[in-house]
């Protein structure tokens, strides 16, 4: 996810966020699902506006409730001032009611981005009543449709659970930790929006391994003179 701007020597990107960067806040499974987005999005919010310091003036919604919000203007001790402004490009995504695509925009907007938009897309609208059911939505930001769906199997086939799931059960997450565990994520991403995922530690012993490995080893001037005759010999032996 990219927020790009447009300039006369081209597009430039002023930030991205990806779903794999979700570990750092303590997703570790299912970052291709729609609470996963909705993070990323939420993660991209938090960074551009941190980077262009309107984070303390554009909070957006601190605890995602499901409700269709749109960010507005702030008041701030120089007057009011207007939100930073991107418009959805969704590319080749697809775009039906419920796609992951809007997860990673209501993120983006309850990050407090202002993101033109309505509620149609999102899960919970019905298209009859012309209604968003905000409980509807606020249990897919923190991931109750998985959780709905892993007591289901873990009921109803529990082979298939153990299978599907085990990566969830191996780190000992549960269905109803689910929305802790999102919760505690979302804290996090505004805490501190440029956190690195932390990567294996390696001892001094096994980067000069690594070093070694792909170091280039120099042949003294004999062994270069050994190695072009052994080539001559081989193609006078083919002729």
């Amino acid at each position: 996810m990219q927020i790009v701007s447009s300039e006369i020597s081209g597009d430039k990107v002023l930030v991205a966020a990806y779903a794999h960067e979700l570990k750092a806040y303590g997703i570790n499974h299912g970052l291709t699902n729609w609470s996963a987005a909705y993070a990323t999005g939420l993660l991209i919010a938090r960074r551009v506006l941190t980077k262009l310091g309107l984070d303390k003036d554009f909070v957006g919604v601190e605890e995602a409730d499901g409700e269709f919000t749109l960010t507005e203007a702030a008041e701030t001790d120089d007057g009011e001032r207007r939100p930073f402004k991107a418009f959805l490009d969704v590319g080749l995504a697809r775009t039906s009611t419920g796609a992951r695509v809007f997860g990673a925009l209501k993120g983006a907007s309850d990050g407090g981005i202002f993101v033109p938009h309505s509620e149609k897309r999102f899960p919970g609208y019905d298209m009859e009543s012309k209604e968003l059911d905000a409980e509807t939505l606020r249990k897919y930001i923190y991931g109750g449709h998985v959780a709905e769906y892993m007591e289901t199997l873990a009921d109803d086939d529990e082979e298939r659970y153990n299978s599907q799931f085990s990566k969830y059960i191996e780190d000992d997450i549960e269905a109803d930790g689910l929305e802790d565990l999102y919760t505690e994520a979302h804290k996090a991403i505004r805490e501190d929006p440029f956190k690195k995922v932390e990567g294996e530690k390696k001892t001094k012993e096994e980067w000069k391994a690594i070093s070694l490995k792909h170091k280039t080893i120099r042949l003294s001037k004999a062994e270069k003179a050994a190695n072009v005759q052994a080539k001559i010999q081989k193609i006078l032996a083919e002729e």
